[in-house]
């Protein structure tokens, strides 16, 4: 999950000297930067591309901000006159960055692109910010479907785009990020995250070949199996709050789990950390597995219970 940010005082220097987040996302140099701090502190196996979801809204033709302490803001306005096609000199400075990344990664540590699942993305777009129940998403869906379905597939087209670019710039594996999955009933959880990321799985391959896809639909729960079934993905990540035992036994035994500790739990350090941590490795002994949070790791989490974690997973 995120690597970089508030946590790290590295991060927090570069970024008190940067205008905004998104100038820190379109410096290549900055965002290489970003992106290469957690492996040189921690040694992690692989480094996670520095940007956001949101930039696919913004290379379509909709402003994008991110207020200090309030999150980004969206020109719902936009909405209607959106570019019919991605504009990828938009997004050239990322994969720029990819590249800059890959000259001093160490050989053997990966490298990981990202996007937003269609309907995480579509929640910003459609309500101008981020809200605690998609409610504004949630409504143009059912009272305009076909509205809605557009603005899916248009997302669902930029983000295939924008993947194969990123593999052609030098990652070696994407995930694709679901966040709000779990709003979503299980009827419209199938038409609005499964099968656009269906979608994505299927137009990235057609373009790379056996392309590494990892899926996080976060909240998904019993629908798991559905989601792993019908896109295609080579690994899903797991929420901290999907019960262990069921992902082992519904997802089938040959595809890569990932996940799921609780971010708090991280924050919180001490012995709940440490059974926390065997926990999710006795879970998935057996079967590919990607250690990793169940979500972003949040910004107060002190650096000595990163430590603490790693040393659990790297000694079991």
């Amino acid at each position: 999950m995120r690597q970089a940010g508030r946590y790290l005082p590295e991060y927090r220097a570069l970024r008190e000297r940067t205008p905004s987040f998104l100038d820190m996302c379109f410096t290549p140099t900055l965002a290489a930067e970003v992106t290469l701090q957690p492996v040189r502190r921690f040694g992690f196996d692989a480094a996670i591309l520095f940007s956001d979801i949101l930039v696919v809204p913004l290379a379509l033709g909709q402003s994008v901000t991110f207020e200090a302490g309030d999150g980004p803001r969206l020109d719902t306005g936009a909405l209607g006159r959106l570019r019919p096609h991605v504009d990828h000199g938009k997004l050239e400075p990322i994969y720029e960055t990819i590249g800059r990344v890959k000259e001093e990664l160490p050989s053997e540590v990966a490298l990981l692109g990202f996007c937003g699942a269609p309907w995480t993305v579509a929640t910003y777009m459609v309500a101008g910010r981020g809200t605690p129940d998609q409610a504004p998403a949630r409504n143009f869906a059912y009272q305009d479907p076909q509205a809605f379905g557009r603005l899916i597939d248009r997302l669902v087209e930029a983000s295939s785009e924008y993947l194969v670019r990123q593999f052609r710039a030098g990652v070696h594996a994407v995930q694709i990020f679901d966040t709000w999955a779990g709003t979503l009933p299980p009827v419209e959880f199938v038409r609005c995250c499964v099968d656009p990321v269906a979608r994505i799985v299927n137009a990235v391959r057609a373009a790379i070949p056996g392309a590494p896809i990892i899926g996080f639909p976060r909240g998904a729960g019993t629908s798991l199996p559905i989601y792993v079934r019908r896109t295609g993905v080579t690994a899903v990540g797991l929420d901290w709050m999907i019960d262990l035992a069921f992902a082992a036994a519904q997802v089938p035994s040959g595809l890569a789990l990932q996940g799921n500790l609780d971010p708090l739990v991280l924050r919180a350090g001490g012995a709940a950390l440490d059974v926390a941590v065997d926990t999710v490795m006795a879970a998935f002994t057996g079967r590919p597995f990607i250690f990793n949070l169940g979500h972003g790791i949040l910004p107060d989490t002190p650096i000595p219970h990163v430590e603490q974690m790693l040393a659990r997973v790297r000694a079991s």
